[in-house]
């Protein structure tokens, strides 16, 4: 799939033009740190310049192509699963990023799932900070 890889390269090279481009104005990205999803173009392309800055020694080991329903609209779309590891604050993380794309290659709902706990916790902890820093979310006490 065309946009998998182009949405791999922005990603490798942390290019957020290039992945503006890829998404859908209603993106929806559902994350593992947060109930709700992350929704619009703007707020998921905030939410990879902190992740861009939080992750270390990122790099996807695997690729996988298919059809799954979404969670948005329980149609079936076009898929592809990129498996990746990175480290967070000295934790290993092993995860995936579902990436599911509409009529026109563009990217319209994107699901993460990493592992373990502890890195999920760790990565959870830095995307806040980065988010409450970059104005994007107000701070946990509301402040």
């Amino acid at each position: 799939m065309e946009t998998a890889e182009r949405f791999r390269t922005g990603v490798e090279k942390g290019d957020l033009a290039a992945l503006e481009d890829l998404f859908t104005e209603d993106i929806r990205l559902y994350s593992p740190v947060k109930f709700t999803p992350f929704e619009g173009r703007p707020m998921v392309l905030g939410l990879f310049g902190v992740l861009l800055r939080t992750f270390e020694d990122f790099r996807y080991i695997g690729h996988f192509e298919g059809a799954a329903e979404t969670s948005t609209d329980g149609e079936e779309a076009p898929s592809a699963i990129l498996l990746f590891r990175a480290t967070v604050h000295g934790k290993e993380i092993h995860g995936i990023d579902l990436l599911h794309v509409d009529e026109t290659g563009r990217i319209k709902e994107f699901t993460v799932m990493v592992r373990p706990q502890s890195a999920v916790h760790a990565l959870g902890e830095a995307v806040l900070a980065g988010l409450v820093a970059d104005g994007l979310v107000p701070r946990p006490d509301g402040r």
